[in-house]
């Protein structure tokens, strides 16, 4: 299996290299490609997870399709043969982990789902029995599903950690209307995937999508419903009180914690039992969702 951490598409201008993303300009179109890497602690690894880049855009394309009735998205082909003929030279590179899709202005915001109360959102609730502003019950528990998913955006940060912010800070950033919008459509996508992933054996305990604006029309962009963007749980795993084992990265983040690293250079490197139990992790819920 070819590990990609780098694209390198020589004579294409690169608009963004970001984590785990190359970004490619073309015009008014951009080429995203998905690489290998893996990050934890908003660190990039040295070491690539086998099949990740496929995984991501494989999933992406599944649901931005399965929820364009809601909302458009920027997503043109994944099909490479259907690339501009400069591309062609890269098909090796390209096939299976890219996307043609159209350029947008990015909201500076990330719009974030909860239906289940785990992670970040956890941690803030414990201080303050609520997340982003949004009041929640008194006494829930660990990774307890919340009586209605909740819209907790935050901060689009290019370095450092994201901030959660409330709807009203939203509002300040990028206006009413537009963040009525986004919040309308992120609710109606988690609950149409989560039905769906359910249906697979699979509980999307919270999700982060990204949106842009096209012709002065909001858009959703960048990916959706991966495990890097999601917390897919196992229903059969599932308990209340407890972080269940999810289909991401937290196998590495976990390994990283054991070894004590502090999260500064030098970056460890990975074992290789922690890179193929993370690739199957990544295989387990794309596998279950497009019925492979």
């Amino acid at each position: 299996m070819r590990i990609i951490l780098d694209s390198n598409l020589s004579g294409i201008k690169l608009f963004k290299k970001g984590k785990v993303r190359d970004v490619y300009d073309l015009g008014d179109n951009l080429l995203i490609i998905s690489t290998d890497r893996i990050s934890a602690f908003d660190v990039v690894l040295n070491d690539g997870i086998p099949y990740k880049g496929q995984i991501l855009t494989e999933l992406s394309g599944f649901w931005f399709n399965y929820t364009q009735d809601i909302i458009k998205n920027h997503l043109i082909t994944s099909d490479v043969s259907q690339y501009p003929q400069r591309l062609k030279d890269f098909k090796n590179t390209l096939n299976g982990r890219s996307m043609f899709v159209k350029k947008t202005k990015l909201l500076p915001v990330e719009c974030i789902v909860r239906g289940y109360i785990s992670g970040s959102g956890w941690k803030e609730y414990q201080k303050t029995g609520s997340i982003s502003g949004v009041k929640l019950p008194a006494s829930l528990k660990e990774s307890e599903r919340l009586p209605e998913p909740i819209f907790t955006p935050s901060t689009k940060a290019e370095t450092g950690h994201d901030e959660n912010i409330s709807v009203e800070k939203m509002i300040d950033i990028i206006g009413t209307d537009i963040t009525k919008k986004i919040k309308e459509a992120c609710i109606n996508i988690y609950l149409k995937a989560s039905q769906y992933a359910e249906s697979k054996g699979i509980i999307i305990a919270d999700t982060k999508m990204e949106f842009g604006l096209l012709d002065g029309e909001v858009i959703l962009i960048d990916e959706l419903l991966t495990p890097d963007s999601s917390r897919f749980w196992d229903i059969s795993e599932y308990k209340v009180g407890i972080s269940p084992p999810s289909f991401d990265k937290q196998f590495v983040r976990d390994y990283l914690i054991s070894i004590k690293w502090d999260k500064k250079p030098p970056v460890p490197k990975l074992p290789q039992e922690v890179i193929e139990k993370t690739s199957e992790k990544y295989r387990l819920a794309y596998e279950r969702i497009l019925n492979k």
